[in-house]
């Protein structure tokens, strides 16, 4: 796949990047790299410039290192909110999923404005979620998903915005409903981490494939990869109890 290329942006990693979310960068790079597409890689941080990129990761944090990404993340609502509209790939994991939808109330504290990527709200809850999850999504094959995942805060998705899966194991993004994380367009938001896509390779690709698609208007196959070690460690996770 020569001459095929694609840029990431990392927001925010000195703020948000718990549990080695990290490696979701990480994997797509490298799954970019097994098949010659060339990547072009920035970290933004706090009062950095935004651009155009194809993709932009934003990890999970604290309620402390929210507020400040919060805070940064209005500079730049309305750039990023024409990204989304233009095809951009948004993937953030636990507190930059929350981000993603209109706001997060904690319990000591206003409400931290989001950006309004999706239509989806996190009020805290009064008990943290924490274990192995195995759900069912509708648009990936295979369907399922699995990661880790560890937070208290409680998302209800609304309007246009779909759940990324559906839990058979875990509690997802509120442990009423089942749904787990949320997409709208090229948006998606998550609680799983592990990092969630070295352990789901069909969902990395599916990212890589929507970003090319953005730059080069067309959609593109990737060619397959010996992925026998990912499977096998995907499998070995599929409904492990919570």
């Amino acid at each position: 796949m020569d001459n095929l290329r694609i840029s990431i942006a990392h927001l925010y990693p000195q703020l948000l990047n718990l549990y080695g979310d990290t490696g979701n960068i990480l994997t797509l790079m490298q799954r970019c790299g097994w098949r010659g597409i060339e990547v072009e890689f920035e970290q933004i941080n706090t009062s950095g410039e935004i651009k155009d990129h194809d993709i932009y990761f934003i990890g999970g944090g604290q309620d402390k290192q929210q507020v400040e990404a919060a805070h940064e993340l209005q500079f730049h609502k309305e750039f990023l909110t024409q990204q989304r509209d233009e095809g951009s790939v948004f993937l953030g994991i636990c507190g930059g999923y929350q981000l993603l939808g209109h706001y997060y109330r904690p319990f000591d504290s206003g409400s931290l404005p989001g950006i309004s990527l999706m239509d989806a709200y996190t009020v805290a809850g009064k008990k943290r979620f924490i274990g192995n999850v195995t759900a069912e999504s509708d648009f990936l094959t295979p369907h399922t998903l699995v990661g880790f995942e560890n937070h208290s805060g409680l998302t209800y998705l609304q309007g246009e915005t779909e759940p990324l899966a559906i839990t058979a194991v875990g509690s997802g993004n509120n442990g009423e409903d089942k749904t787990e994380g949320g997409r709208f367009k090229n948006v998606f938001g998550t609680y799983l981490h592990g990092p969630i896509l070295p352990k789901n390779p069909h969902f990395a690709d599916y990212l890589i494939e929507l970003a090319l698609e953005k730059r080069y208007g067309k959609k593109t196959a990737l060619p397959a990869l010996n992925d026998e070690i990912e499977w096998k460690t995907h499998a070995s996770l599929v409904r492990k109890p919570y």
